[in-house]
């Protein structure tokens, strides 16, 4: 089967987390046979933003690390684009479009997209809550269908008649980058791994990190992008050490070296999104790190709160559970353990890319040419 990836960016995971998932995927589709080509802009925000900051040197780091892992540039304003995308697209059996793609070369990919080969978007961001006039502009009439990131996002866009059919498709940590290192000395109590935010989840970031990590006298790193001067300010009275951007693939290791993490969810995905989870709890778990969230309700039912990691509803619950976790080392063990298991049993890349299977095997034959849902059945007797 051939499939074709139009992303934000593959090779770029700056402030940009659906690299994390899609890696996965490519590589699991790989891993059974499957062709996929990946395509990304040339003037892409993500890559641009690296490439500005620390040059070309994480490109070779990350074709170091994903050797099998290849996209391709285009220009999105070449004059040539229709041609380009026709070529692009020949030989297609599944085309998948992320929504951080302009309505413009959506509607098109739509209208030149071979026949009978299955052509779905994927929506991995809070815009459809909470920007509903900007999803509303995509095109989707010639799509089979929405990948959603979440159940929420899945109704939206049944309910506001977008798309006639949806599926949740949530997201997952890549089990050949996830897991657990070798025990090792810790370097810290403490490590979180995210980006400011765009004033997102300012307050949550004051209340669920840096207090408790000042009152606790906790040490502690921090990795991430997009921190304003008064956040750095913020950090370094709270007695954080500031790290800059972590390179995705480079994450488990960091975790293997400190004694617990948090998850602080930012504001539009407690509020519009409940239930969606962003991808950095389910790499946090794989690793097997102890987890402590800032609140977010689980109202998919994905996970066992409590016992695949720790809900604090407010800041003095998070000094407990973390005070709790650093003083008993076989407590953070056992919860760590549990929150792994869970995720090998239901949350990998390898479980997202046979749902996906299924999604296209449920799809009705197409009576021309070339059909997919054959290959599709080849792929799912040998999942």
């Amino acid at each position: 089967m051939k499939v074709v990836l139009f992303c934000h960016s593959l090779v770029s995971d700056w402030n940009h987390g659906n690299a994390h998932f899609l890696r996965g995927i490519v590589a699991e589709l790989q891993a059974r046979g499957h062709a996929v080509d990946v395509y990304e802009p040339s003037d892409g925000w993500s890559r641009t933003q690296l490439l500005r900051e620390h040059g070309i040197a994480p490109l070779l780091e990350f074709r170091r690390a994903f050797p099998q892992l290849h996209s391709t540039l285009y220009d999105p304003a070449a004059l040539d684009l229709e041609r380009w995308l026709e070529r692009a697209l020949d030989g297609a059996d599944v085309v998948i479009v992320h929504e951080w793609n302009p309505p413009a070369l959506v509607a098109r990919i739509g209208r030149l997209a071979p026949r009978g080969c299955r052509l779905l978007f994927h929506d991995t961001h809070h815009r459809s809550r909470t920007a509903p006039e900007e999803m509303a502009r995509y095109d989707l009439s010639a799509y089979d269908g929405v990948l959603a990131f979440g159940e929420t996002v899945r109704q939206t866009y049944l309910e506001h008649g977008w798309c006639e059919r949806a599926w949740t498709w949530h997201e997952a940590a890549d089990q050949r980058v996830f897991f657990p290192r070798p025990a090792r000395e810790p370097e810290g109590d403490l490590v979180w791994i995210g980006n400011w935010g765009d004033e997102e989840r300012t307050h949550e970031l004051d209340t669920f990190l840096l207090q408790p990590v000042r009152e606790l006298a906790l040490t502690a790193r921090i990795y991430g992008v997009r921190y304003p001067a008064p956040a750095l300010e913020a950090l370094r009275r709270a007695g954080l050490a500031y790290c800059g951007w972590l390179p995705n693939h480079r994450v488990s290791e960091t975790f293997a070296r400190f004694r617990a993490t948090v998850h602080v969810p930012r504001g539009p995905y407690v509020e519009a999104l409940p239930g969606v989870p962003t991808i950095r709890v389910f790499e946090a778990l794989a690793c097997g790190i102890p987890l402590v969230c800032a609140p977010w309700r689980d109202e998919e039912g994905l996970f066992s709160p409590g016992s695949d990691y720790l809900l604090a509803r407010d800041g003095t619950q998070m000094r407990q559970h973390l005070r709790a976790l650093l003083a008993h080392p076989e407590y953070a063990a056992e919860l760590a353990g549990h929150g792994l298991r869970t995720i090998r049993a239901r949350h990998t890349c390898t479980h997202r890319v046979d749902e996906l299977l299924a999604i296209l095997a449920t799809l009705a034959p197409v009576p021309q040419e070339r059909s997919v849902t054959e290959s599709v059945k080849r792929s799912l007797s040998h999942a």
